[in-house]
């Protein structure tokens, strides 16, 4: 697959969201955003970068706490305009920089709950 071209980098203004996923559980870990340069780099050098929004330049994930995020395997969607990361956590296994496994932590209360849940 051609970076360059098989991807809708068009669509969020030239960047692609990422879903980070455990590679062993299928726990999702995080989301980032990757531009072209992020994408090639972290195929390249089998670990995850992203494009930071805010520093407008690229990371690479678990870079200073040594809790990077090892390329298993790397999907996009029927559009081409998001990935799915599976990877192996290399470190203390901290994803979010809160300290936790994942950043998803954070539930959300539900007003209206579906048939089943009643």
């Amino acid at each position: 697959m051609n970076t360059e071209s098989d991807f809708d980098f068009e669509k969020m203004g030239g960047l692609l969201p990422a879903v980070v996923q455990d590679f062993s559980d299928g726990e999702v870990l995080m989301v980032g955003f990757m531009n072209r340069q992020a994408l090639e780099r972290t195929l390249e050098k089998g670990y995850v970068t992203f494009f930071s929004r805010t520093r407008q330049q690229l990371w690479m994930k678990g870079e200073s706490s040594g809790n990077r995020l090892k390329i298993v395997s790397a999907y996009t969607d029927c559009d081409h305009d998001t990935l799915l990361l599976r990877v192996e956590v290399e470190g203390a296994g901290v994803v979010c920089h809160r300290g936790t496994r994942s950043c998803f932590t954070e539930a959300i209360p539900l007003q209206a709950q579906p048939k089943e849940a009643r």
